[in-house]
C-alpha cells in the first residue's frame, strides 16, 4: 500500500479527483467528515446509548458519545504525532500539498464515529440482536437466506452496521454521508465480510466489518485506496488501512484507562487498590509533590488518567512508525497495544474491569432488560414489515407501520434487505427511545 492512494480525498459519487493542492485549507475535506458526523443524527443518538453502565443516574460516568469524542481528541494526536514523521519519510506527500494535520484530521473523524454502528445497551445489544435470529423467534427466517446473509443477524456486528449507516444510499441521498475514502477506510477496523468468521489469529479477523448489503461501496472503496487483498478466494477480505491501526489504539487506550476511572468514581473498585495500577502505567512519570498535594479521589484520578492516556500514546506511535512497513505490507498482525512495554499492565486493570464493573449486578441487570426488549423489538417490526410485503398483514401490523419511518418501510423483495433496515432502525434507538418505545408496543404506557 502507498500513502498518496490511501489518503484519498473521494468521496461516493466523484468523478474527478480531489487533489489535495486543490483543498481549501480553512476547511479541510477532512475536517468536513468530521463536520457532517458530528450534525448527524445518528452521532447524536450517542449521548444516551451505554458505555459502561447502562442508565446511570450519575451525572460524570461516560456515554458513548463522550467516549467518542473523547477517543477523537486521542486519536487525532496520535494521528499528527505519526503524520509528522511519516512527512519527513515521504517528502512526495508534502509536495503534494498534505500536512501532519491530515493524517490527525483522518485519525479523529474515523474514531468520532467508531461507535456510529452500536446498537442500546452497549455490547450486549450486538448480542441480543443476534440472539434473536440464532434462538429466538428470527430463527425461522435462516432457510430462506444465505449462508453469510443469515451470519450477518446471527453474529450482528457493530462495525458493519456503522459501516452501513455511514454509507447506505437512501432517497435522495446518494452514498449516505458522503466521507471521504480515506477516513472510511481509517473506519474499517475488520475489512472482511461475516464468513469465514475468525479464520487466521491476524487482527483483522477478529471481527468483521461490512455486511452483504454494502459489499459493493466496500469495494469501491478499499479498490480505490488500494488496499491489499488478504485472501484470494471468493471471500471478501482485506488488510487494513494503516491508520485504522490509530483509530483502534485511540479506542483501546480511552475504554481501558477511562473505564477504570468510572469504576472508580462510583466505588466499584476500591480506590487506593486501583491507583496503584494507573501508578504502574506512570510511575516514571509523575510529579509525588503535585500528586499528594491533591486530595480529592476525583483529581488524583484525574491527573493519573492524564499521564497513563499520554504514555500509551507515546508508545502506540512509536510502534506505529517502527511497524510502518509490516503494516503497509500487511504483516503487522496484532493491535499497537498488544505490543506495547505496557502490556501487562493494561491487562490487568482490563481484567479489574471486566471483575468489578463490567459484571457488576448494575450493568448485568441492566443487560439482561435489553436483551428482551430488543427482542421484543425486532420480532413487532420485522413482523410488520415481512407481513406488508407478503400482502397478509393484519390492522395491528398497520398500526406498527405508522409508528416506522418511512425510510425503513423497506418494500425490497430480498428479505435479507427489509430485516437488516430493521436492524438498523432498533441499533440507531438510544437506551431511553428503545425503552419507551418497548412500553408502548406492550402496553404499559400510553
Amino acid at each position: 500500500m502507498n500513502w498518496e492512494q490511501l489518503l484519498s480525498l473521494k468521496r461516493a459519487g466523484d468523478i474527478q479527483k480531489r487533489p489535495r493542492a486543490a483543498q481549501d485549507e480553512t476547511r479541510l475535506g477532512f475536517d468536513v467528515d468530521f463536520d457532517r458526523i458530528i450534525f448527524s443524527s445518528a452521532f447524536r443518538s450517542l449521548q444516551d446509548k451505554t458505555q459502561v453502565i447502562p442508565l446511570s443516574q450519575t451525572d460524570f460516568v461516560h456515554t458513548r458519545l463522550t467516549h467518542s469524542l473523547e477517543v477523537s481528541v486521542v486519536g487525532r494526536t496520535l494521528g499528527r504525532k505519526v503524520g509528522k514523521v511519516l512527512l519527513e519519510r515521504h517528502p512526495n506527500l508534502a509536495q503534494l500539498g498534505y500536512t501532519f494535520n491530515d493524517f490527525g484530521a483522518i485519525v479523529a473523524a474515523a474514531s468520532v464515529m467508531h461507535d456510529i454502528g452500536n446498537p442500546p445497551f452497549g455490547h450486549s445489544g450486538e448480542k441480543a440482536i443476534g440472539e434473536y435470529f440464532k434462538s429466538g423467534e428470527g430463527v425461522k427466517y435462516k432457510a430462506q437466506l444465505t449462508a453469510k446473509e443469515y451470519q450477518d443477524l446471527i453474529d450482528f456486528e457493530g462495525n458493519a452496521n456503522g459501516f452501513k449507516i455511514l454509507t447506505a444510499t437512501k432517497d435522495g441521498v446518494p452514498g449516505g454521508l458522503r466521507l471521504s475514502y480515506a477516513t472510511l477506510g481509517a473506519f474499517l477496523k475488520y475489512p472482511k465480510e461475516s464468513l469465514p468468521k475468525k479464520p487466521t489469529k491476524h487482527v483483522v479477523d477478529k471481527k468483521y466489518g461490512v455486511f452483504q448489503s454494502e459489499k459493493p461501496e466496500f469495494l469501491d472503496i478499499v479498490q480505490d485506496l488500494g488496499m491489499l487483498q488478504k485472501s484470494t478466494s471468493p471471500d471478501i477480505s482485506f488488510y487494513r488501512h494503516p491508520l485504522a491501526y490509530l483509530v483502534e489504539a485511540a479506542d483501546d487506550i480511552c475504554y481501558t484507562i477511562i473505564d477504570f476511572e468510572d469504576g472508580i468514581n462510583l466505588g466499584l473498585i476500591e480506590e487506593e487498590y486501583a491507583l496503584e495500577y494507573l501508578i504502574n502505567l506512570v510511575r516514571d512519570r509523575i510529579d509525588s509533590k503535585k500528586y499528594h498535594s491533591l486530595k480529592h479521589t476525583k483529581d488524583r484520578v484525574s491527573y493519573l488518567r492524564a499521564l497513563a492516556i499520554n504514555t500509551l500514546i507515546n508508545q502506540a506511535v512509536q510502534i506505529f512508525l517502527d511497524n510502518e512497513e509490516s503494516i503497509l505490507t500487511g504483516n503487522f498482525d496484532k493491535s499497537l497495544l498488544e505490543k506495547c512495554s505496557y502490556e501487562a499492565q493494561i491487562n490487568d486493570i482490563i481484567k479489574i474491569s471486566v471483575d468489578k464493573i463490567y459484571k457488576s449486578q448494575e450493568v448485568v441487570e441492566k443487560e439482561v432488560a435489553g436483551y428482551r426488549i430488543i427482542a421484543d423489538l425486532l420480532h413487532v417490526f420485522v413482523s410488520a414489515v415481512n407481513n406488508k410485503y407478503d400482502q397478509n398483514y393484519s390492522n395491528y401490523d398497520q398500526l406498527i407501520l405508522n409508528l416506522l419511518p418511512k425510510e425503513y418501510q423497506s418494500e425490497d423483495a430480498s428479505l435479507y434487505n427489509r430485516i437488516m433496515q430493521i436492524c438498523t432502525y432498533v441499533s440507531r434507538m438510544s437506551d431511553r427511545y428503545a425503552i419507551r418505545t418497548h412500553q408502548k408496543l406492550t402496553g404499559n404506557i400510553i
